[in-house]
């Protein structure tokens, strides 16, 4: 296969943290990727809304994290773009339609992969992209049955190819970081990187 080799991390980040970040490098250092495009929702499909920053708000805390990530990690912000709710299928679609010859590999944590055939039209996206996917602690290994999706120990460069990574081995949640924050605002919650904490703190975020 030719033609770029792009993961994508989806997630509201909301925020972002250390566990999104070691995410990206593991994928960087095991599918031979051009490089590694976040991309933060307008409004995900897959969980109700916790409230909390806006998506600028929330880009620019993704900003903060990759300050220091190197240049095969971006920001792509078409789904904050487009707004609304944001389904992986159109936002595949739209990727695939601007930049034809990539080829795509979503990058996710094991506690996705369950629900992946609840996904809007799941088996247009495993015809679009290939899946990459990291052990979470306490979350179950169950891969899902869904058609075009097939086991591979290295990534070929196709879609419909599912491999796993490295597990991070960090057992971290922006929901815990979120209640930690509100919590007590002063004490570091553990699991942000300075530059995000400042961020968070400077702009009285989470309290």
């Amino acid at each position: 296969m030719t033609g770029r080799r792009v993961g994508l991390l989806g997630g509201a980040f909301n925020p972002p943290h250390d566990g999104h970040l070691t995410l990206a490098r593991l994928a960087l250092e095991h599918l031979d990727l051009d490089e590694l495009r976040f991309v933060p929702t307008a409004r995900s499909p897959h969980k109700p809304d916790p409230g909390g920053p806006d998506g600028p708000t929330r880009l620019r805390l993704l900003e903060a994290l990759l300050a220091e990530a190197g240049d095969r990690c971006r920001i792509e912000t078409l789904e904050l773009v487009r707004g609304g709710t944001s389904y992986t299928v159109d936002t595949l679609e739209d990727l695939t339609a601007r930049e034809p010859g990539t080829a795509w590999i979503l990058v996710m944590g094991s506690d996705q992969l369950a629900g992946l055939p609840t996904w809007r039209r799941a088996e247009r996206i495993v015809a679009l992209a290939a899946l990459a996917v990291a052990p979470r602690p306490g979350a179950p290994l169950e891969v899902p049955e869904l058609p075009g999706l097939r086991p591979v120990d290295r990534w070929s460069g196709a879609p419909g190819e599912w491999l796993w990574l490295p597990s991070t081995e960090l057992d971290l949640a922006s929901t815990t970081l979120r209640a930690r924050l509100a919590a007590d605002r002063n004490a570091d919650p553990g699991g942000l990187p300075p530059e995000v904490l400042a961020a968070i703190r400077s702009e009285h975020l989470y309290c």
